[in-house]
């Protein structure tokens, strides 16, 4: 994962959201050349890897996204929301690269089942999928 927020809450520049804990940014899964799960380097010098820029692809010199791996969780958390009477509410992915992620072996569940953007945001979410959840409230 990438950031949630601070743990009392409050704001959290520069993001709009990550207050309550509900907002969650992960960076996305990446491969190298020989399709090996690699780390995708985040430092200081790259913004804690907020700066990369993939191409229309997702891919970054010998690096792609692994779109099955990111698709699968995005899944699992969808599932694990249910199981916790949450939901999820939105995923927030770079729309140019959206039909990649809906073309692996969980596209007709991600299609059906979870919110996209579908307009790119004031941040490029390229190198990372920003996922809002939400919680019924309960009686006092």
């Amino acid at each position: 994962y990438a950031e949630t927020g601070f743990a009392d809450g409050g704001k959290f520049k520069p993001h709009k959201t990550h207050q309550n804990g509900l907002s969650i940014d992960f960076m996305v899964p990446v491969i190298n050349a020989k399709g090996e799960s690699v780390h995708l380097a985040t430092h200081p010098f790259n913004k804690f890897g907020y700066n990369i820029e993939l191409d229309e692809q997702g891919k970054l010199d010998d690096l792609s996204i692994d779109y099955e791996a990111m698709a699968a969780h995005i899944v699992a958390l969808h599932q694990s929301a249910k199981k916790h009477q949450a939901k999820m509410w939105r995923v927030i992915f770079d729309p140019q690269l959206q039909p990649w992620l809906l073309n692996t072996s969980h596209g007709d569940f991600l299609k059906s089942k979870v919110n996209f953007s579908k307009r790119r945001s004031w941040v490029r979410h390229d190198e990372h999928y920003h996922v809002d959840f939400t919680v019924p409230c309960q009686p006092l």
